[in-house]
């Protein structure tokens, strides 16, 4: 078919739709509001089915060089109990590799390198998209206007352009929950590659990298708008007597690289993902609670189905709808299990709750929590051709 898209955002969901469409024959920008792409972030974990979308856009191979693999780890309690055991093995030999880990900048610098300079718009904010015809979409970029056959709306949780487009959605609500990660500045000696710690309303989890250093996120209810004047002194404090290495992980850790964020939630789903000529994708779409670590996995997804469909189906129209019929019933099924995901863990703080859900876990097989596992990660993308 091809054609002239723009894409609203230059984060990891819009950057994989850019690459995607360029390889099914469209002419595509990337309007980006940030003043430069600074490649900011922690770490991301990527599952099998966001790898699997990186390889048929072409950058799975880099991103598996610039990764680690998971392959041991689990989850404990504060004082270090082992809860369940992470086999990564296991999920290679279900499908074809672990969960691998990667510094989020990394994963953003080798999905912009896929793309032409020229194609990024940086520094510049879509004030309006509005489709000013059958077959057009206008986007306005203050004195700048692009006109397309196809806008791609990646423009994150609190997407103007979906708010625009929907405006009956009541748009993202608060979870309850408020996440503090960072990178440490150096290696630290870690036991896993991959480890959860569940206490009473709160979560502390890492992830490996390549060279030694990881990412930590600890996830805790707090009501929105609770800030620091020292995060990592705070942290310092609330977990000191939390198992190795947490506190290690905290001591590697410069101040000033913590990152706090409210947890938001698109709670309600969207009515379609898709209006006229205006697709919405990744957190724009369909932002999840990030318990399952499938949030940016699922933009990845959509970025490919997109794709596949603006390659394969005859109009932008029946490409649209088959994006839209494919993409909404898995990504907010997967939202939903994040949720629950969340309230059976990280959020859980009732003591007699805490308690059967640890029994729980520790008697349940690890083939068991395996197979739970390859429901999010067993997805075959379709071809670009």
């Amino acid at each position: 078919m091809g054609g002239r898209a723009v894409v609203v955002g230059g984060g990891i969901g819009g950057l994989a739709a850019a690459i995607g469409l360029r390889r099914v024959g469209w002419d595509v920008t990337v309007v980006e509001r940030a003043p430069a792409l600074d490649d900011a972030g922690a770490g991301i974990s990527l599952a099998a089915n966001g790898l699997r979308a990186l390889d048929e856009l072409g950058v799975g191979a880099a991103v598996r060089e610039a990764s680690r693999g998971q392959y041991r780890g689990g989850t404990r309690t504060p004082r270090g109990g082992r809860l369940a055991r992470m086999d990564g093995s296991a999920l290679e030999n279900a499908v074809g590799t672990p969960i691998m880990g990667i510094p989020r900048s990394t994963l953003h610098r080798l999905l912009r390198d896929r793309l032409p300079a020229a194609s990024l718009l940086i520094g510049s904010e879509a004030t309006a998209v509005e489709q000013t015809g059958p077959g057009t979409v206008r986007v306005r970029c203050g004195d700048r206007v692009l006109d397309a056959d196809l806008t791609v709306a990646a423009d994150g949780i609190g997407s103007r352009v979906r708010s625009r487009l929907l405006p009956a959605h009541p748009g993202p609500v608060h979870s309850g929950s408020t996440v503090l990660r960072a990178i440490t500045e150096h290696a630290v000696d870690l036991h896993d590659d991959f480890e959860l710690t569940w206490g009473r309303g709160m979560e502390f989890g890492h992830i490996a990298f390549l060279d030694g250093r990881a990412e930590w996120h600890a996830v805790l209810d707090l009501p929105a708008g609770t800030r620091f004047a020292d995060p990592l002194t705070w942290l310092r404090r609330r977990f000191r007597t939390w198992h190795h290495p947490i506190p290690a992980l905290l001591d590697a850790t410069r101040p000033d690289a913590v990152l706090h964020h409210d947890v938001d939630e698109l709670r309600t789903p969207l009515p379609a993902y898709a209006v006229g000529r205006i697709a919405l994708l990744g957190d724009a779409a369909h932002a999840m609670t990030p318990h399952l670590g499938q949030g940016a996995c699922q933009a990845l997804e959509d970025a490919v189905v997109l794709a596949a469909s603006l390659g394969t189906e005859p109009t932008v129209e029946a490409a649209l709808a088959r994006y839209d019929a494919e993409r909404r019933p898995r990504s907010q099924a997967v939202a939903r299990a994040a949720r629950q995901a969340g309230r059976m863990g990280q959020q859980l703080s009732h003591p007699l709750g805490v308690a059967l859900r640890n029994t729980a876990m520790r008697l349940t097989p690890g083939r068991i929590s395996t197979r739970m596992i390859l429901r999010h990660h067993a997805w075959v993308p379709p071809r670009l051709t």
